[in-house]
């Protein structure tokens, strides 16, 4: 049985397992720990971009004495099959994967690009829009040649990221599943910047609205204010001390 909460909907009754709560001020959450290898959290990406801002988000937790730990620690290379239709059903089906790999808690984020004038792609497809895992450069000449000759009215677009919080069954009441989704809005410019981060190449291409400026320009504090992964970070770490502290 899996208990799954957001915002709008709770199934069954709330989880409640044999616990001990660590509290950190800095974060303001508590952060629960069931048990067996409960102060390890791993997070599951081999895109080492995403892995940066995850460990950036959660820096903090090291301190308490959760260790935060990689696929590259297991050695693990294998991938699920996104079979999702949803940035959501592909971020929870990632975390069920590898929690059932490790048996630990896991953290994964499912996201990419939406284009309204094409029909809201890459969507899910966004890494493998060709038909195939595409390289940045691939993904970036190919979104331009779709948006060739395109008015700037219709190069609206956003980036969006859902990160899912899977907690394995460890005693008969379950498992659990918490999520948060974001966005930043934007459009795509007609040509992309000259220094992309790798592993992040559409934002070589997004022009953020909130500054006019191309997201691999924005300055650190920009950043911030900006970045739909550690926002939708910030919720899910709010959401695991509203859920599971009782």
């Amino acid at each position: 049985m899996i208990k799954l909460y957001d915002d709008r909907l709770t199934l069954n009754q709330p989880f409640n397992p044999k616990k001990f709560v660590l509290y950190n001020e800095n974060l303001n959450i508590n952060i629960i720990f069931n048990q067996v290898g409960m102060n390890k959290i791993l997070l599951a990406t081999h895109n080492k971009a995403k892995l940066k801002e995850l460990e950036f988000g959660l820096q903090n937790l090291e301190k308490i004495g959760i260790k935060l730990l990689t696929l590259d620690y297991f050695n693990i290379t294998s991938h699920p099959h996104e079979t999702g239709n949803t940035f959501r059903e592909n971020a929870i089906l990632k975390a069920k994967f590898y929690a059932n790999l490790t048996k630990l808690p896991t953290l994964a984020d499912d996201g990419g690009l939406i284009i309204p004038f094409l029909n809201n792609e890459p969507g899910v497809k966004s890494r493998r829009w060709l038909g195939y895992e595409a390289t940045d450069t691939e993904l970036i000449n190919y979104t331009l040649q779709k948006l060739k000759g395109v008015k700037s009215a219709d190069r609206k677009a956003y980036l969006e990221t859902c990160i899912t919080f899977y907690l394995p069954a460890r005693n008969p009441e379950g498992s659990l599943i918490l999520y948060e989704q974001e966005k930043i809005v934007g459009h795509i410019a007609e040509k992309a910047f000259n220094n992309y981060l790798e592993g992040f190449p559409f934002r070589a291409l997004f022009i953020v609205d909130k500054f006019n400026k191309y997201y691999d320009e924005l300055t650190q504090k920009e950043h911030k204010q900006v970045n739909h992964r550690l926002k939708a970070l910030e919720r899910l770490k709010v959401k695991i001390n509203k859920y599971l502290i009782k």
